[in-house]
């Protein structure tokens, strides 16, 4: 046995180490909250947009046949405008020979902007009773609206029966509206129309509190008094008979703009307005009528400034008790309306802005989480049939990659800090089937990691291991020393905290046979299985790493060869520069660096090691961070290969779109679709969201039972599948969107040092 030590006097690397690592861990923590704050806004941008859609909140119950003995008799049977005046309900009739037109539940893209087309072809106003909603979504609509002089309404924001509410749902409905209308027209409004309401007799025990609540407030409730029902869709000859008022009389005339298919309405509107103007009938709107109505009080017309007083009176409150509005408000036929200032017109327009994001945010999630569904189901079924391919060319009888590989080969232990485990892992070389030289590479341990080496060598009988130590470099640093300082043309690198099973090296190296193949992946097990944390983890290895890698040698695209076991032409490593320090995956650098030298990188499914997960979730954190960022800075560094030609191209062509689209693109989408699952069973359709995310994870563990077969491990582990995609599926992903984060931000990371317990005994003992 051979040691190689460096002076004593400069090792000061783990002090720097240190103060890197706290600067690092410093400048994480800003990311994880950035990265949380992501899926949180994405979540809310949901939330508000199932809101909108009446999917969060929302209440379909309609009260129906209830009594009205606390409803005074003359509300009951008074005309269609309730207000309050010092407490006292009053009612107004529309005045004879006058319709007020009403429009409810718009604005709609399709069909208000035709109802405006024929009020403005016909020179008629319009009282639109609008869904709060509705005008966050078309905010363009609802301002064509108030500019043709056509008058707003409020009809709650998400179309649910105020009788059933509570006071604070009630006033959330009212001021939200509000500040809807304020962000897309600039006013607010006085008038009202409760959602499901008709005549006044309609009036009963349980909305009559919401009417007097709102009516001290300064709204002015709205009924009607003749009905289209036009959203039965009758026929227009039906439509236009049922809004026609009996004789002489003055109505309040209900259609509909929205809420179904309104193109009967459409139709009728024209025809009506002609027909009632025939019979010598005047349009207003509902501020119109109140007008008229108050000037046909008994004892001649009141003087113009009597009615600015009452109007007033009956509909001011409103402007400031619901939404904070200020001003007069437009000409004598929008006397309900109010201009919108100060924070009621900054919210509002903030509210119409944020609806506008989610308009576009949600449709286009949907859109590419359909899309990425697809693409996973279809990455499922290719792996399945290439991996199924790959186990039956490798396992048939007459394989071979040619004459044995029977030559010594170099074995490099990159070691940091590792007395937990650096004897188990020379113990299980000790044992090898394959001869070999051990060239341990102690990169500036601060504990005894080089004295644990060198007496675990000797009590094993090894003659076979060199310790190399060096000042503190990092691991690419240490293994390229190792390359160097390697006999043979083969080198196997492994991690300090790996153990061998005995004909892992012969089986890993047996590819060489093949003068192509410049690099070979092994397959790297988990050992600590046992805890929750392992147990995740070994599904993960069996089914995610080693299926991809039975699918990528296939392709002839691997993008990583595992540190834990891997093996390389000593030749192929030192023309590509050896391991880089550019990223913080070297094993994926080297590996996509041999394929763009023309090299071809192979798995062998045979060559088995055991090495220690992450024991705990900061840990796992902390390794995962690390390959996830570092992947993403190999294949930045390597993105000319998108242009290589020949063989040495074939991995910018196939590897470098399959691992951006299923290594980082579609698992950032994936916490989207567990939310989406979440957000469906909640507000849409529980069942079906359940069964759709069980099909989902059947797809799943068919994939994993297949990968476990393949591998022969014990299905047991399987039933811990659920629950890793409830848990540990959800970190992985917060992980990648950390990474994504720290690359757009410009971050740096220092190769990380995880901590060991040694648990990871002789393969015999882990089996």
């Amino acid at each position: 046995m051979a040691t190689t030590t460096p002076s004593r006097g400069r090792r000061r690397a783990p002090s720097r180490m240190t103060r890197a690592a706290g600067r690092a861990a410093a400048l994480q923590k800003p990311r994880v909250i950035l990265a949380l704050l992501l899926l949180l806004a994405l979540t809310s941008v949901m939330l508000l947009d199932g809101y909108l859609r009446a999917e969060v909140g929302g209440d379909e119950r309609v009260r129906s046949n209830a009594s009205s003995s606390k409803v005074p008799d003359d509300v009951i049977d008074g005309g269609p405008i309730l207000s309050f005046r010092d407490g006292e309900a009053q009612t107004r009739s529309v005045p004879e020979k006058t319709i007020a037109l009403t429009f409810d539940d718009g604005p709609n893209p399709t069909w208000t902007p035709q109802i405006l087309k024929i009020l403005k072809e016909n020179d008629v106003p319009g009282t639109f009773f609008v869904v709060g909603s509705m005008v966050s979504r078309y905010p363009d609509i609802v301002n064509d609206l108030v500019d043709q002089g056509n008058e707003i309404g409020i009809h709650t924001f998400t179309h649910v029966d105020l009788s059933y509410q509570s006071g604070t749902r009630i006033q959330r409905e009212m001021d939200q509206t509000q500040l809807a209308l304020a962000g897309a027209a600039g006013i607010t409004t006085t008038l009202f129309r409760a959602p499901y309401s008709s005549e006044t007799d309609a009036i009963d025990n349980y909305s009559w509190p919401v009417y007097k609540e709102l009516g001290a407030e300064g709204y002015t409730s709205v009924f009607v008094d003749t009905d289209s029902d036009d959203w039965k869709r009758p026929g227009v000859s039906k439509i236009i008979k049922w809004a026609t008022p009996s004789k002489s009389k003055g109505a309040s005339v209900l259609f509909h703009d929205a809420g179904g298919e309104r193109s009967q309405t459409v139709a009728a509107l024209g025809t009506y307005i002609k027909k009632m103007k025939a019979k010598g009938y005047t349009f207003t709107t509902i501020s119109g009528a109140i007008q008229q109505a108050a000037g046909q009080v008994p004892g001649g017309q009141q003087s113009q400034q009597e009615q600015q007083e009452q109007q007033g009176q009956e509909g001011g409150g409103a402007g400031a008790g619901a939404g904070g509005a200020g001003g007069g408000g437009g000409n004598s036929l929008q006397a309900a309306h109010r201009t919108a200032t100060g924070t009621t017109l900054y919210e509002g327009k903030a509210l119409v802005a944020a609806v506008a994001v989610a308009e576009w945010t949600v449709p286009g999630l949907a859109t590419g989480l359909a899309v990425v569904g697809v693409a996973v189901m279809g990455r499922f079924g290719m792996m399945l049939i290439l991996a199924r391919r790959h186990y039956r060319i490798r396992n048939r009888r007459r394989f071979s990659w040619g004459p044995p590989v029977t030559r010594p080969v170099s074995v490099i232990v990159p070691a940091y800090n590792e007395k937990e485990c650096i004897a188990n892992t020379l113990k299980s070389l000790a044992q090898s089937t394959h001869p070999i030289e051990i060239i341990v590479v102690d990169d500036g341990s601060t504990d005894d990691t080089s004295e644990i080496a060198r007496s675990a060598a000797e009590s094993f009988g090894m003659t076979n291991v060199r310790v190399i130590r060096q000042e503190n470099a990092g691991k690419p640093a240490a293994l390229n020393n190792g390359v160097r300082n390697a006999s043979y043309d083969i080198v196997v690198m492994m991690d300090g905290d790996t153990v061998f099973e005995p004909d892992a090296v012969h089986q890993l190296v047996q590819p060489f046979a093949d003068p192509g193949v410049g690099a070979v992946a092994g397959n790297a097990k988990v050992g600590n299985r046992d805890t929750i944390i392992g147990a995740w983890q070994h599904i993960e290895y069996v089914m995610g790493f080693n299926l991809d890698r039975r699918m990528y040698d296939l392709l002839r695209c691997m993008p990583t060869i595992p540190g834990a076991i891997g093996a390389f032409r000593r030749e192929a490593v030192l023309a590509a520069g050896g391991m880089s320090e550019d990223t913080l995956a070297e094993d994926t650098d080297i590996t996509i660096a041999m394929h763009r030298e023309g090299w071809r990188v192979v798995y062998q499914e045979h060559a088995k090691a055991w090495t220690e997960a992450p024991g705990s979730l900061k840990q796992l954190w902390s390794q995962r961070y690390r390959w996830s960022y570092g992947t993403m800075q190999a294949l930045w560094k390597h993105r000319k290969s998108l242009t290589d030609k020949g063989p040495s191209g074939r991995f910018g062509r196939v590897g470098m779109p399959l691992v951006v689209i299923f290594q980082i693109v579609t698992p950032v989408f994936a916490p989207l679709i567990d939310v989406f699952t979440v957000y469906s069973m909640i507000f849409i359709d529980f069942k079906a969201s359940l069964l759709a995310w069980l099909a989902v994870l059947c797809v799943q563990l068919v994939c994993a039972a297949y990968a476990f077969r393949l591998d022969r491990e014990k299905y047991r582990y399987l039933l811990m599948m659920p629950l890793q995609q409830l848990a540990y599926r959800q970190m992985m992903y917060l992980v990648l969107i950390h990474s994504c984060i720290t690359a757009l931000t410009g971050g740096r990371l220092r190769w990380q040092k995880l901590k060991r317990t040694g648990e990871v005994g002789t393969p015999a003992g882990v089996r």
